[in-house]
């Protein structure tokens, strides 16, 4: 609004609280000045006031803010009339402080003598009706309140929008730092695989350090001796040439030891003269000549013609010469028709060629066809090419997730890969095809971490196709958390050509995924096994448990035999509770049990699983084997062996639980509770067995450490507990070639991340302890006061063959192992 033409004056009184704002037309006299209620000079101009403050009423002190200075020339402050309707739109451009909303000033006493309206005559024209100007001021606050309150809102609109999208980030951070976690998580699993794996990739090249030093040290001593070891044998040999005496051959340590050959069989003996030494067949001395020296490790056996006219004079008759020949004796001047009626005595015989009698032959093991004559020698049949056992092990792993098979719920069979080609059996399509008839012993030892929704029930099948059925089985417990859990299944069962096993890993319901839920540990030859021949004698025996049942307290199962391959060998007891054995042997068994319980009471004490044998109506105690307690789950139990039994011996087995545990015991033809056995005859099989030594139980920080043992059953002559040297208490030695099965539980209380159990078996080839089978242990379940671990392994053995068993705890340490209830270890010796 131009102001110019127009005059402002500005007075401050106590009594003033409004802004006053006065104007008149240029040429007004006084009186109309002063009639109008305006302000006016002493000279009765016109004049315009600006904004005044006051403190309260009764304030003393007045302070002018802000006082417009009236312009010298008052010509610039007046307008005509007819333009003040021009003046509409600046009006509105005038700041809000300057407008004042129809305010109107009170005029104080002081101020009369100025010229002041008093506040009297202002009152009477507050009800007068608004002129044109205010109209125009208030019509514009009206639009301007009307675009601030919307400008509020489509900032309140845009502020809502903002704090939305920030919700939305915030949530997409969280979820974002959720998978940074669960990867994290991954990460830290991995790293402990990779620090597991990496002990073990240690210790092998630690193995294969040793072995490239001892070979270097082989190589040296051979490089550099081999002219002394060429002197020394001719030496020997020109002495064995002249002189025909008992000699006990005695090897000097000059570049190839005794050790070279290996530790040779008992009808064998190191033959030094040859390069390389090497083990040979002892010489057996033939028809005619009699044992002048028997054959040791280190010389063969030295046989003498037997000098028959000598010792018997009158062989040929009083005037008949006798004439001693290798291996028999002439009688001379005898007709070949006298010969032949039996002149020539008994185990002799007259050979018609060289026309002399000759001594009947002796057949090796006694295996004669067609027995000596007085005209003909015995005919002694060929050996038999067929082993009676034979040893086998291969890795099982998880069939790849590209193959299409991810879901755990309708099954699936786990790859079966061999090390060794077998006679007996052959790899096909993730089983195993067998190609001759026989026995079967079947040992697996599996390690797992899932989060499936239920139990994993993992499975030894039979044949594999709509005939098939499961010979053994266990259920794996949903775990309370994420940590490797292990199991041992073992089964046994008679085949015949073209039938396959398979392993065979399932989930009851779909909730288990192969690649998200499952992470199998890679074992050392987990799946192993032995093979018999029916030419064994060894009698085969499968049953199932015969009803479900509740139970409250201790539980016998009873049994419904499946198959047995001779049922005069083996029966049921009149109870069904217990197998009966006709003769004495040697028996391999295994019992696997299926249950659901619940309590508490139930993890924190576990059951017990006890085989019992009866003879002459007295049990004794056999095995017993500990099992952690779960509550509200499903889990089985198992137990594994070797014995020795007696004809009319019985086997029976017991499960303890603890008071206030409710459990169900299932019993059907699944697989899940199910009774193997093996009985093998005394002549060809032996047993023995052993629990962990009270004195030196490894606590603490273990690492790799061999375990001590106890021999708990009498000595056999294939199999013995070393007793003495360096080597003694922690070392079983066979004495003779064949095949071993070894079932080992452990009892014990630990805090470690991963309890590694290996077997060892060590070989005078081969000084550095191999690793024969492994089994791991995870975490202890919460709650639970003790656990277990237990590994089976089956392998061959030959003279001299060692097996030992270690323990290595893997972060954390072993607090105390049970050396008596739930800890055994039995071993079982088959002839090959």
């Amino acid at each position: 609004m131009d102001i110019s033409g127009m005059k402002l004056q500005a007075t401050v009184c106590p009594y003033w609280s409004r802004l006053l704002v006065g104007t008149s037309a240029y040429g007004e006299d006084r009186t109309q000045c002063r009639s109008s209620g305006r302000t006016c000079d002493p000279m009765g101009e016109p004049h315009w006031s600006s904004l005044f403050l006051t403190n309260t009423r009764n304030s003393e002190n007045h302070y002018l803010l802000q006082q417009i200075e009236e312009e010298k020339n008052p010509e610039q402050y007046f307008y005509r009339k007819e333009k003040l309707s021009k003046s509409k739109n600046s009006m509105a451009q005038l700041p809000m402080a300057y407008i004042g909303a129809g305010l109107q000033p009170k005029v104080c006493e002081t101020n009369k003598s100025q010229g002041l309206m008093p506040s009297e005559a202002l009152e009477e024209r507050e009800n007068e009706v608004p002129s044109e100007d205010a109209l125009i001021l208030q019509l514009h606050l009206a639009k301007g309140h009307e675009k601030f309150i919307e400008m509020l809102k489509s900032q309140q609109q845009i502020i809502v929008d903002l704090q939305q999208k920030l919700a939305e980030q915030q949530h997409v951070l969280v979820s974002q730092q959720r998978e940074i976690l669960e990867q994290q998580r991954k990460m830290y699993e991995q790293m402990d695989l990779i620090k597991v794996q990496y002990g073990m990739l240690f210790d092998t090249v630690k193995q294969v350090s040793f072995q490239s030093l001892q070979e270097d040290i082989q190589n040296y001593f051979e490089s550099h001796l081999q002219g002394l070891q060429n002197q020394v044998r001719n030496h020997l040999q020109k002495s064995y040439s002249v002189h025909k005496v008992e000699v006990d051959a005695k090897v000097l340590n000059v570049g190839e030891s005794l050790l070279d050959c290996g530790l040779c069989e008992s009808d064998e003996f190191c033959n030094f003269q040859k390069t390389p030494s090497q083990c040979e067949k002892c010489t057996l001395c033939p028809a005619g000549f009699f044992q002048m020296a028997e054959c040791s490790s280190n010389s063969d056996r030295i046989c003498q013609d037997r000098d028959e006219c000598t010792e018997s004079p009158s062989i040929c008759g009083e005037r008949i010469k006798c004439l001693n020949t290798p291996g028999g004796f002439r009688c001379l001047g005898i007709a070949e028709k006298d010969a032949a009626l039996g002149m020539c005595g008994e185990e002799y015989f007259f050979n018609k060629e060289m026309q002399e009698c000759q001594a009947c032959l002796k057949c090796e093991d006694g295996m004669v066809a067609m027995p000596c004559s007085t005209v003909s020698d015995t005919v002694c049949s060929a050996p038999s090419e067929n082993k009676l056992s034979e040893s086998w092990a291969a890795n099982v792993i998880l069939p790849s997730v590209k193959s299409g098979i991810s879901q755990v719920y309708s099954g699936l069979n786990l790859k079966i890969k061999g090390k060794l080609p077998c006679d007996i059996l052959s790899t096909e399509d993730s089983s195993l095809v067998f190609r001759q008839h026989g026995l079967l012993w079947t040992d697996l030892n599996f390690a797992v971490k899932h989060s499936c929704r239920n139990f994993l029930q993992l499975s030894l099948k039979l044949n594999g196709s709509e005939e098939g059925y499961e010979l053994s089985g266990v259920r794996i417990e949903q775990p309370e958390g994420r940590y490797f859990q292990s199991t041992s299944l073992s089964s046994a069962a008679e085949v015949e050509p073209s039938q396959t096993l398979s392993v065979y890993l399932r989930s009851p319901n779909q909730f288990c995924n192969q690649s998200k839920d499952l992470n199998i540990y890679d074992l050392n030859s987990p799946l192993s096994l032995f093979w018999l021949s029916h030419d064994t004698g060894a009698v085969a025996l499968s049953a199932q448990m015969s009803t479900a049942m509740h139970y409250q307290t201790n539980y016998r199962p009873t049994f419904k035999i499946i198959s047995v391959s001779d049922p005069y060998m083996l029966s049921l007891s009149h109870d069904g509770r217990a197998i009966k054995f006709t003769e004495t042997g040697v028996v391999k068994f295994v019992f696997h049990q299926a249950l659901y319980s619940m309590g508490h009471t139930c993890v924190r004490e576990g059951f017990s699983l006890i085989s019992y044998i009866n003879r002459n109506g007295t049990n004794r105690e056999l095995i017993n084997v500990f099992k952690s307690g779960v509550n509200y789950r499903d889990t089985s139990i198992s137990a594994s062996g070797a014995t020795k039994v007696g004809a009319g011996d019985l086997i029976s087995f017991e499960i303890l639980s603890p008071a206030q545990c409710n459990v169900r015991y299932f019993g059907d033809s699944s697989g899940i509770s199910m009774f193997s056995l093996i009985w093998i005859p005394s002549a060809v099989s032996s047993a023995i067995s052993a629990t962990v030594s009270v004195t030196g139980l490894p606590t603490g920080a273990v690492r790799n450490k061999l375990l001590d043992f106890t021999q708990v059953s009498s000595n056999e002559k294939q199999i013995q507990l070393v007793s003495s040297g360096q080597l003694a208490q922690k070392y079983f030695i066979f004495t003779e070639k064949g095949v071993a099965s070894l079932a080992f539980n452990l009892k014990l209380i630990h805090s470690c991340n991963v309890l590694k159990m290996t077997l060892h078996q060590l070989t005078m080839d081969n000084m550095q302890p191999t690793v024969v089978a492994q089994q791991i242990g995870g975490q202890m379940p919460e709650g639970s006061i003790w656990t277990s671990v237990s590994l089976r392994a089956s392998f061959a053995v030959h003279n001299g063959t060692l097996i030992s068993v270690s323990l290595d705890c893997v972060r954390g340490r072993i607090n105390q192992i049970a050396h008596e209830h739930g800890t055994s270890v039995s071993i079982l010796w088959i002839s090959s």
